[in-house]
């Protein structure tokens, strides 16, 4: 496998309910992540972009969160039906979407 442009890492996390800090399985990071997992098959594009399930990523209370290397860029807050939006502009057209970035007190 070629090493690849864009390395898009979605956060699993699944804490118990009632857990202090929550998780992003609670915000819906289940769709998100397969929302990506079927965006990058659709698009055929295993060459220049991974996607990989990781656990927590310490921003709980923006949840679901997605971080892209190695741009270095972390959204927040993510819905399934931004993903494509998020493949056309940011993993393909270059430009990181601003109202999905999380604040920089987070990242």
């Amino acid at each position: 496998m070629p090493k690849p442009a864009k390395h898009v890492f979605v956060c699993t996390q699944q804490r118990p309910p009632g857990h202090p800090r929550g998780s992003c399985a609670q915000e819906g990071c289940g769709a998100v992540y397969e929302a990506f997992l079927a965006e990058l098959q659709q698009r055929n594009l295993f060459a220049s972009i991974q996607v990989t399930a990781t656990g927590c990523m310490g921003s709980c209370t923006e949840g679901p969160s997605v971080l892209v290397y190695p741009d270095g860029v972390m959204y927040g807050r993510i819905k399934k039906e931004d993903v494509a939006r998020v493949f056309d502009e940011h993993l393909v057209g270059g430009q990181p979407l601003e109202r999905l970035k999380v604040s920089s007190e987070v990242w």
